[in-house]
Parts: C-alpha cells; sequence; structure tokens
C-alpha cells in the first residue's frame, strides 16, 4: 500500500484540485551566431588579422621591413574592427619582422 507522502506516478491523473502541468520543454532553439550576437568571430569575419598572420610569417625568410610594417598595419586594423585575433597578428608580425632582419644580417654576415 503507497504512503500518503509518496507522489502519483507520471501516468496517473491528477486531483481535480490540483494545479495545471506545466508543458514540457520542446527541442533547444537555434543559437545565433556568436558574430550576430557580439561575441568571437568566425573565421572569415578575421580577415585583416589572418592576412596580418600571413604578413608575419612571410616577413621572417622575405622582405621583412615590408611585411612586418604590412602585418602590424593590418593587426592593429583588425584589432580596432574588434577582431580578437587582431593583437596577436600585430605582435606576431612585429616579432616575425625582427626575425626576419636578424636572420638576413646574419646570413650575409657568413656568405661574405
Amino acid at each position: 500500500m503507497p504512503d500518503a507522502e509518496d507522489p502519483p506516478p507520471d501516468d496517473a491523473p491528477a486531483p481535480p484540485d490540483a494545479p495545471p502541468a506545466l508543458p514540457r520543454a520542446g527541442p533547444p532553439t537555434p543559437r545565433t551566431p556568436p558574430s550576430a550576437s557580439g561575441g568571437r568571430r568566425r573565421g572569415a569575419d578575421q580577415v585583416l588579422s589572418i592576412l596580418g598572420c600571413v604578413c608575419a610569417a612571410v616577413a621572417v625568410l622575405y622582405a621583412p621591413v615590408l611585411f612586418g610594417l604590412a602585418g602590424i598595419v593590418l593587426g592593429v586594423a583588425g584589432h580596432l574592427r574588434g577582431e580578437p585575433l587582431g593583437r596577436w597578428a600585430a605582435v606576431a608580425a612585429g616579432a616575425g619582422m625582427v626575425a626576419g632582419t636578424a636572420l638576413t644580417l646574419v646570413l650575409q654576415s657568413v656568405m661574405s
């Protein structure tokens, strides 16, 4: 025999004086993309920062001052547009410019 404190099973009818049951939750609603809600941006929205990172990599091997400065400008522009990678692209381009210049100087001294 069930105790008076035990709740009725789910399939049992509710007593007439009981409040109506809450509806069950349906499937989750789709979330808005992060770029539309002001959160993190997708890769396609970070064009300036990605180009700044590419310039940073190229600056190590070819024309460090030219590509390093271009990468810094692109990274700062991306950062000002709100791209999360913008600051890091500028830092990487600066480091690539310094590393490329040092590598060029070392190779020139070794070759002469």
